[in-house]
């Protein structure tokens, strides 16, 4: 008898194995380094009782420790609203496929519209899609519609502000695709507008990839910079932490073509790294080359409002091989959390929650400068919550002091160099136990 959610039976992994003309499971990873294989059983038990898998993983979860989260370079301690989680782990939603066929999944579609609304308006562009993994993918998305938007150019600049996580992420994707991924420099913590014209002048670009804040947590000012791209035949697109978006100056208004990046400041804890979601969004013109599926209203045979995919059809079905990416079911859920989210926030919500980070940081900020231990490596820069300081001391004796006193201050740059962040989870004692600890360094 088969029972078809039963592990394969060894007669059906040699039969497989011979399809793959492979004599064992272990050529499967002949191409993994050494390095990076385990080189051991696992050393798990035969079996366990239900009970017996729980007190586990009990035991495991009694040895973590929560710090308070000073860290940021992307990724931010927000808090999530209780409704939200409520919401998610409804059966309805939290089972949903992807919506192949909208007459019966009027909900979902209903939900990643009004997710690309929110989005579109956050951002100052004209359409979103829904959505991407990550914003590192997203922004690696990005440059790849800039190349195909510009049909013969394959080179692209990124500026050195841009987060490193990200730029690695679009020179994997520029490897594989052909295109040439140059750095403009930046120079005292912000893009070299000099640097960027010289690469502009050189010719064939495509794209040109800046961020707001940038990697420092520092606002730079784009004014100017797109139409010095545009003059150039290149497009601009800018990445910018979501929740920022609340208070700072848009992609669109900046006159940026492509908007993108990671969402997770939208209220997602960071659950040691996802899951996330990577917004892209852009100009009218480029809505053919966004990746993702993209969700219309009409209205059906009763003049009833409804909801479609207005452009699904031709990533799989029509482009094949030349179709854009195609990012599929996983992040339905993810945009729903983000539209719910926005709702509750709404503009003054978000205003209020970056006003909280903002104080929070320039009090933070003046308070460690005037310890006398540390200073401000970018003065007289822009900051909204987030920013580096230059240590009299190694950062990694500061780490060790702070994280056994249950905090994690920071994110590590150089040996004397700490990039800092503040959002509405810290308290003000919280950051007085900061303060305390550097000034006794």
């Amino acid at each position: 008898m088969l029972h078809r959610y039963f592990p394969h039976t060894e007669e059906d992994i040699d039969a497989m194995l011979k399809v793959c003309a492979v004599d064992g499971i272990e050529d499967l990873y002949a191409d993994v380094p050494e390095s990076l294989l385990l080189g051991r059983d696992y050393e798990l038990p035969s079996e366990m009782s239900e009970k017996e898998v729980r007190d586990f993983f009990k035991a495991v979860g009694r040895k973590d420790r929560r710090l308070v989260c000073f860290a940021g370079a992307g990724w931010y301690d927000r808090y999530t609203p209780a409704v939200i989680p409520s919401m998610l782990s409804r059966s309805e939603f939290l089972t949903a496929y992807t919506p192949y066929q909208p007459e019966i999944s009027q909900g979902t579609l209903q939900y990643i519209f009004e997710y690309q609304s929110m989005m579109s308006s956050l951002t100052g562009m004209d359409v979103s899609n829904a959505s991407m993994y990550d914003g590192a993918t997203a922004v690696a998305e990005a440059m790849m519609m800039t190349v195909a938007a510009s049909r013969k150019r394959k080179r692209v600049l990124v500026s050195a502000t841009v987060l490193p996580q990200v730029r690695a992420v679009m020179a994997t994707y520029a490897r594989y695709h052909g295109v040439a991924l140059d750095v403009i420099a930046e120079n005292d913590g912000v893009t070299s507008r000099t640097a960027l014209d010289e690469a502009l002048a050189s010719g064939d670009v495509a794209g040109v990839v800046v961020a707001s804040p940038n990697r420092y947590g520092i606002l730079e000012d784009y004014t100017g910079w797109t139409d010095a791209v545009h003059a150039a035949g290149a497009l601009l697109v800018m990445t910018c932490e979501a929740a920022a978006l609340g208070v700072i100056k848009s992609p669109g208004e900046w006159g940026a073509d492509v908007a993108a990046g990671d969402a997770q400041s939208l209220g997602m804890p960071l659950n040691y790294g996802g899951p996330y979601l990577g917004y892209l969004c852009c100009k009218s013109p480029l809505m053919r080359k966004l990746p993702g599926r993209i969700v219309g209203a009409t209205v059906d045979g009763d003049g009833k409002r409804m909801f479609v995919l207005t452009l699904q059809a031709r990533e799989q079905h029509i482009r094949r091989e030349k179709a854009t990416s195609n990012i599929c079911s996983n992040q339905g859920l993810m945009s729903l959390f983000v539209s719910i989210y926005l709702s509750l926030m709404g503009s003054d919500g978000l205003r209020e929650l970056n006003a909280i980070g903002c104080d929070g940081a320039h009090y933070l900020a003046s308070a460690l400068v005037k310890g006398g231990k540390v200073s401000l490596t970018y003065p007289g820069r822009q900051f909204l919550h987030e920013f580096v300081i230059t240590t009299s001391f190694e950062v990694d004796d500061l780490m060790e002091k702070a994280i056994a006193e249950g905090i994690l201050p920071g994110v590590k740059l150089d040996d004397h160099r700490l990039l800092v962040a503040v959002t509405e989870m810290q308290s003000k004692d919280e950051m007085d136990r900061l303060i305390k600890l550097v000034n006794a360094m």
